[in-house]
């Protein structure tokens, strides 16, 4: 009967606790993590072993704007910068979880306040935005400053570095599911860390970025996408490694 309880009781215990009950109780050495070579601590931060280099300051190969046609924002000395009223560009690959590294710029000059100040987002799947903005010493309203999910949740802390420095965002993302009959089965969640500091914390995603109620309809893998918002944001060091 003790074996028997044990083990109703392990069934009680979330998936990720029993499978480190089970290493306790059989001591097993197997399966070992896979081994990956990290980023060094230098900036910008290098892509581990593993990940899709999705901008390394050469090209923009691997993106086009939301018609197909290749993308037309500035690369120059190894940076991305906006060219306004282009349109926003994606990824031409897909995805559905990943781990995203992107380093960013708001303008040196500062121009404008609120949301015309160093504007610009990191739309996940083409549908879930985490908001970028000159949230420097800038008065904004709390889901719509960097770090944020767009109008669903501000971030924890403003960790923004000062305008023309250098920004990353570390942002972990594990997609919606949907039941066959498309309706929602598991939402998304959002983990995102701002020059290192943790703002958004396993965050449930509401639904779709939108200016109104967020509400979610079935979809596969997406694009990343970068927001033209019309201010001259910049990038570079982009990748991905899919989860």
């Amino acid at each position: 009967m003790k074996t028997i309880c044990v083990l109703a009781g392990l069934c009680l215990l979330p998936s990720g606790l029993l499978y480190g009950q089970n290493l306790l109780l059989s001591e097993s050495y197997t399966p070992q993590p896979r081994v990956v070579t990290p980023a060094s601590c230098e900036r910008p931060v290098a892509a581990p072993s593993d990940a899709i280099v999705l901008f390394d300051g050469s090209d923009l190969s691997a993106w086009t704007h939301a018609d197909g046609t290749p993308a037309r924002w500035e690369v120059a000395d190894g940076v991305l910068t906006v060219t306004p009223k282009t349109g926003s560009i994606q990824t031409r690959a897909e995805f559905e979880d990943f781990q995203l590294h992107v380093e960013w710029s708001s303008p040196k000059e500062v121009k404008g306040e609120d949301q015309l100040r160093g504007n610009s987002g990191v739309i996940l799947q083409g549908r879930y935005e985490v908001q970028i903005l000159d949230s420097y010493d800038n008065q904004t309203y709390v889901n719509g400053q960097a770090g944020s999910i767009y109008k669903q949740y501000p971030p924890l802390v403003n960790a923004m570095q000062k305008p023309g420095e250098w920004n990353t965002f570390d942002i972990i993302f594990t997609a919606p599911r949907f039941k066959a009959d498309g309706s929602l089965h598991s939402p998304a969640y959002i983990t995102v860390l701002h020059n290192g500091v943790l703002i958004q914390n396993h965050s449930t995603v509401l639904g779709i970025t939108n200016l109104t109620l967020p509400e979610y309809k079935a979809h596969g893998r997406g694009p990343i996408v970068l927001q033209d918002h019309g201010d001259l944001v910049r990038f570079r060091n982009i990748w991905i490694r899919e989860l």
